[in-house]
């Protein structure tokens, strides 16, 4: 059996989504739908039952013997707003709520495969899993530091091995209710639709109109690394989760341009709250998790933004 956290979200419901496709259906979801709209990421799935985050931080508390049969604990629930500064609500969240869940998953000796971030990275030009790089912008990426660190101290004690994912951009069906952080991807066709106009920001930071760059990985890409963590027990640690190549902001926009066949680009000045804590420039280094043992390619922007925008338009 395996507990799925935030399987109502954006990767969690697509993760859920492949496991159906492989047959497995003996997954506990577990979600808040204070946000109701989640709830159309759930209407095709299967799964054994669904708990409240809430209702289940006691069961897992109470050490219940509801959730022992347990094989693996796939951790992707949290506040994943980067503009959220409630530092207490999400440290709560973030943190918190993921130490009950390495403590539980080591009482019962399961394996645990939880969501870092990229935000951990910052300002750094350097993605390599290693504390010197790590210097978070936000008080998001602070609480997902402060995880991988708790992760790192117990690590030599753990009855199972744990891996921390830290995801890059990622993009994909399944993320409509994040509104202002779904991807730009969602963004830049909703813009397009509306308008036959992409939107995107000027000049700043050393970089050209545009040429800002992230490591975008579609979700799809983002599960296989996930499910491969979850069915390879021997490995352990902290991996990044993007494709190891950086695309500029353009290149997203021209992608989806030429898919629909018609707009323009308009530049705009970023506005400057964003300034101190935006980054510029992210790019996953894959060393470790090639290392680690996974072989598996990753979809360009071109590719990725075809087969996303086939399923908004209903073409796929």
């Amino acid at each position: 059996m395996i507990i799925l956290t935030g399987g109502a979200g954006f990767i969690g419901s697509n993760v859920l989504t492949e496991l159906n496709r492989r047959g497995v259906e003996d997954v506990i979801v577990v979600d808040d739908l204070t946000d109701g709209h989640k709830f159309s990421n759930l209407v095709d799935a299967k799964f054994l039952d669904y708990f409240d985050k809430d209702e289940f931080r006691g069961m897992v508390n109470a050490n219940s013997r509801d959730l022992h049969d347990i094989e693996c604990i796939i951790h992707l629930g949290a506040c994943s707003d980067t503009t959220e500064w409630n530092g207490k609500y999400m440290l709560d969240n973030n943190y918190a709520y993921s130490k009950e869940l390495l403590h539980f998953s080591n009482t019962i000796g399961c394996r645990l495969v939880y969501a870092s971030s990229a935000a951990v990275y910052g300002l750094n030009p350097e993605f390599l899993e290693t504390p010197t790089n790590e210097r978070p912008l936000n008080v998001y990426g602070y609480s997902k530091l402060m995880f991988d660190r708790y992760v790192r101290q117990l690590a030599p004690e753990l009855r199972a091995n744990v891996v921390g994912l830290r995801y890059f951009n990622v993009y994909g069906p399944g993320e409509s209710h994040k509104n202002k952080m779904a991807s730009v991807f969602y963004h830049f066709h909703q813009q397009l639709l509306d308008e036959q106009t992409v939107r995107l920001f000027g000049a700043s930071h050393n970089c050209s109109d545009g040429e800002h760059q992230r490591d975008f990985i579609h979700v799809d890409d983002a599960v296989g690394v996930t499910l491969w963590m979850a069915d390879h027990g021997e490995v352990s640690g902290i991996f990044n989760c993007g494709t190891g190549h950086a695309s500029t902001f353009n290149d997203v926009a021209r992608a989806i341009i030429d898919y629909h066949g018609v707009g323009d680009i308009d530049y705009i000045e970023m506005p400057h709250h964003l300034r101190p804590a935006y980054q510029s420039f992210t790019c996953a280094d894959l060393g470790n998790l090639r290392n680690a043992g996974y072989k598996a390619g990753f979809a360009t922007v071109s590719e990725g933004a075809k087969r996303y925008l086939d399923c908004l338009t209903g073409n796929g």
